[in-house]
């Protein structure tokens, strides 16, 4: 084949090896021709009996690996739960910084917590809390027999609070308690009643029945501020009882309403809450004189409460019942409690009972939210 007179054949090349490689992209392989063909004249209708075989082989080999492994997983879990069914329950009933001290049927235990609960369970241990435990068969220097708590059993209710009022963590207090008595004074300190409102929605959200109750009824003649205070406790009480809560007067120095406060007591699990100051220490040792708590003085400048409980701890009452004393607080965070959700516990805000106070009570709490 001649070529033209002044063409440059060696610049076809570059052209002539694309066009080549195109064709050979576009030419089918043996193998896909012959695997197309067989599609299409039905020889997939029937598998090979040797491939499908070595498959199979295989397929059950690695199902059969899988089922044991599962079997093993199971089995070991089966022994772990048939391990922790024999270890004894206890109760704990105070929390330390290393330590909690827990309570079971025959002996009394100072427990450190296997680390790995925290994967386990969804917050701390708190005072009230059923765990079960293995006793190290050692005795710690305050003569308490030591042990490990290696599971924390589900929770019946929970008071909880927020760390703050903008509810960035939960703060669990106590758990599995029946009832929350919220102590306020009539004077010295004087009732705070949106404090009030806050506990009462916290001991609902938390499944626990709310008791109120006002101490500290013989300072109602003291001054006239304090009578004052009187009128306007007399009228918030009489509110709270519209609502179906039980509301209770109380005086340690004149022995007001200690017999109806032990009646409510017995046979429940109460946690006490309130102010600093209000008496909670003083009424407890007041219905069961052998709890010896500690008391404290109110500043005679400010008028206001000072911590004497440090943290929360139970104490079990004559009348088969227990107590749970915890901290004075001056403020309340709530938890999972939303603006949504608030109305919920504010009956007479949704029916229009509500008199003015508890109105500025809701919208303070709902302006917190």
């Amino acid at each position: 084949m001649g070529l033209l007179p002044g063409y440059n054949f060696l610049a076809l090349i570059p052209f002539l090896t694309f066009d080549n490689q195109l064709m050979r992209r576009r030419r089918k392989s043996q193998r896909e021709n012959d695997l197309t063909r067989r599609y299409l004249d039905g020889g997939f209708d029937h598998v090979d009996s040797e491939t499908s075989e070595r498959f199979g082989a295989r397929s059950k080999h690695a199902q059969q690996n899988k089922i044991l492994k599962t079997t093993q997983l199971r089995a070991g879990r089966d022994a772990v739960e048939q391990d922790l069914a024999t270890l004894p329950v206890g109760q704990v009933i105070q929390v330390f910084s290393l330590f909690l001290e827990v309570q079971t049927p025959d002996n009394r235990y100072l427990c450190t917590a296997r680390k790995t609960l925290s994967r386990t369970t969804d917050s701390q241990i708190v005072v009230g809390d059923l765990v079960r435990l293995r006793p190290s068969g050692t005795t710690h220097e305050t003569g308490l027999a030591e042990a490990t708590i290696e599971q924390v059993l589900p929770r019946h209710t929970i008071l909880t609070r927020a760390d703050s009022f903008k509810q960035r963590d939960n703060h669990p207090i106590v758990a599995n308690a029946q009832q929350m008595l919220i102590v306020a004074s009539l004077w010295a300190p004087f009732a705070r009643w949106g404090l009030i409102d806050r506990m009462l929605i916290a001991a609902q959200a938390g499944s626990l029945t709310p008791v109120v109750c006002l101490n500290k009824i013989d300072l109602a003649d003291s001054d006239e501020q304090a009578r004052q205070q009187w009128d306007i406790a007399q009228q918030a009480l009489g509110h709270y009882r519209t609502m179906g809560i039980t509301c209770l007067l109380t005086s340690v120095q004149q022995q007001a309403g200690l017999d109806e406060l032990r009646q409510m007591l017995a046979g429940r699990v109460t946690v006490l809450a309130g102010h600093s100051g209000v008496g909670k220490s003083s009424l407890a040792n007041a219905v069961e004189p052998g709890l010896n708590l500690r008391t404290g003085d109110v500043s005679s400048i400010h008028l206001k409460g000072r911590h004497t409980t440090t943290s929360a701890r139970r104490y079990e009452l004559a009348g088969d019942g227990a107590i749970i004393d915890t901290p004075g607080v001056k403020l309340f965070g709530l938890w999972d409690v939303t603006c949504e959700n608030l109305e919920t516990f504010f009956p007479d805000i949704t029916d229009n009972t509500a008199p003015p106070w508890r109105l500025q009570s809701f919208q303070r709490i709902s302006q917190s939210l």
